[in-house]
């Protein structure tokens, strides 16, 4: 559905040039023993919202699904068939007193993806985590990268740790363009990752989360408007907005302008084609999600703005979604000072939820 080049040069001028990226520099590692600043485990920031009281409206995944009218959409993304696959070791990295740390590939339909498996020590089951990591571009980015910190603290507490690269990344098999820009090509991804984690013999399958950070908050709730029930808890840190257009503003325009510009030549721009851009924004199916939502997020994020996460949360308060928001006055987006207490937060919630199931 090529637009020639009709998309107005002026628009650029009209849309916020803020200079970010979705994933900032690697921060200094935290270790269980941090001594930073921290609240006391398990109590919320004077901010932070509560979770939601009221029950959850009984949801049916197979009920009448939204229209299509593109197929780079959500909707598509819904009618999707996915089977999984099983994870193939590459080589081992490293043997740590408490798991073992490989270097994998699984498939991804017919795309191969690659990644690391911390796998805990002992015969399991284990509960399992995908990780989905922030923007860091392909070109640099290497097997793993981005997440150390979480990777090795869940593992530490007992969870398989699949942290998936996405296509396009490291090892992994090219990316199109419009699977980038996109995101959908990263969202199929990490629900595979679900699906390959669970085949494996030492997890539990009926123990699933999933955790995105930054432009990985996003794919992660993409995942779950996308395919409910896939897993039993969701965790998004200092994420992208969930309106497409934000972070096409925010992040594509100032920092890729020519892959913006791609965009609009083959879709049309978003005074041109509105219901194109909204069906890739997750927040368009909240009323979709059937599992509980933590989000953290600090006031100060110099790369996705807090007011992302208020209005997320409002929307997923509006679509009765279970969920949560812990507010970290003062903390920015790399996440040190309280990333402790963050990391803490989530391992209790997810096994909260895991108890409630």
């Amino acid at each position: 559905m090529s637009r020639g080049t009709r998309w107005p040069a002026a628009l650029l001028l009209l849309l916020p040039l803020a200079a970010c990226s979705d994933d900032p520099a690697p921060a200094p590692e935290a270790t269980s023993s941090s001594s930073a600043p921290a609240a006391t485990p398990g109590e919320a920031t004077p901010s932070a919202a509560e979770p939601s009281q009221e029950p959850a409206p009984s949801k049916d995944p197979e009920a009448a699904l939204p229209r299509v009218d593109s197929p780079f959409s959500l909707p598509a993304l819904m009618r999707e068939k996915f089977r999984g696959s099983r994870i193939r070791q590459v080589r081992v990295q490293v043997e740590t007193d408490a798991y073992t740390r490989s270097e994998v590939t699984y498939r991804s339909g017919d795309v191969r993806v690659s990644g690391v498996l911390l796998r805990p020590r002992g015969p399991g089951p284990f509960p399992g985590i995908v990780l989905n990591h922030g923007y860091i571009e392909p070109s640099i980015y290497v097997t793993g990268q981005g997440l150390a910190r979480e990777q090795d603290y869940l593992a530490r507490h007992g969870f398989v740790v699949l942290h998936t690269d996405y296509r396009g990344h490291a090892a992994s098999d090219p990316a199109l363009p419009v699977e980038r820009e996109t995101r959908l090509g990263y969202t199929r991804d990490t629900i595979n990752a679900v699906l390959a984690l669970e085949k494996e013999p030492y997890v539990d399958p009926d123990r699933m989360a999933m955790l995105g950070r930054s432009m990985g908050g996003g794919v992660t709730l993409n995942a779950l408007v996308a395919q409910p029930g896939l897993v039993d808890v969701g965790v998004v840190y200092a994420s992208v907005s969930s309106r497409y257009l934000d972070n096409l503003r925010h992040f594509t325009i100032p920092g890729r302008p020519e892959a913006a510009r791609a965009l609009f030549d083959r879709f049309g721009t978003p005074q041109q084609e509105p219901a194109f851009y909204r069906q890739l924004s997750s927040r368009t199916y909240f009323d979709r999600i059937t599992e509980p939502v933590l989000m953290l997020h600090g006031t100060r994020d110099e790369s996705c703005p807090f007011p992302w996460a208020r209005t997320t949360e409002r929307l997923l308060r509006e679509a009765r979604v279970r969920h949560r928001l812990v507010v970290y006055p003062g903390e920015m987006h790399a996440f040190v000072p309280r990333w402790q207490d963050s990391i803490e937060t989530t391992v209790r919630f997810i096994r909260e939820q895991f108890r409630a199931d």
